[in-house]
């Protein structure tokens, strides 16, 4: 028989909890950046829905009352006023609580910017628990004959 000496003698215990702390970690960071990412793909849904429905409110509105011509600009005031009235009537603001959004315009285009607060399904440290996530779209008014 072979004897071994004193140094050869040990536990694997602090490995094996070591290593399970790593792994509980890497689960963590994993399901946060996938509700982050979720939440991501949901909040440019509902931007470029609202950004969808002012553009289309307002060529509505102007191809029924002053016609086109040959560009179709953007009010302001009228296009933040559909998106408003979009995210009020789709749900938006009970899906995503906290939700707020700038609207802005140019000549041919809308653009939609979305943000919301997001609790973290898993507290992971070193990662701050008021996370806000952004989306945005953009839609254009094309005049073609």
């Amino acid at each position: 028989m072979t004897h071994r000496s004193r140094d050869d003698l040990g536990s694997i215990t602090p490995l094996v909890v070591g290593f399970a702390l790593i792994v509980a970690v890497l689960v963590a960071v994993v399901v946060d950046a996938s509700a982050a990412y979720l939440r991501r793909q949901g909040l440019n849904s509902v931007a470029d829905s609202a950004a969808l429905a002012a553009t289309d409110g307002l060529q509505g509105e102007r191809v029924y009352t002053h016609g086109l011509d040959d560009l179709a600009e953007i009010d302001a005031a009228a296009a933040k006023a559909y998106v408003d009235d979009y995210l009020r009537s789709s749900g938006a603001l009970g899906r995503y609580p906290g939700l707020s959004w700038t609207v802005t315009t140019s000549a041919t285009s809308v653009l939609v910017r979305v943000e919301a607060p997001l609790d973290l399904p898993l507290q992971v440290p070193g990662i701050a628990d008021d996370v806000m996530v952004r989306g945005s779209a953009a839609a254009v008014v094309v005049v073609s004959e």
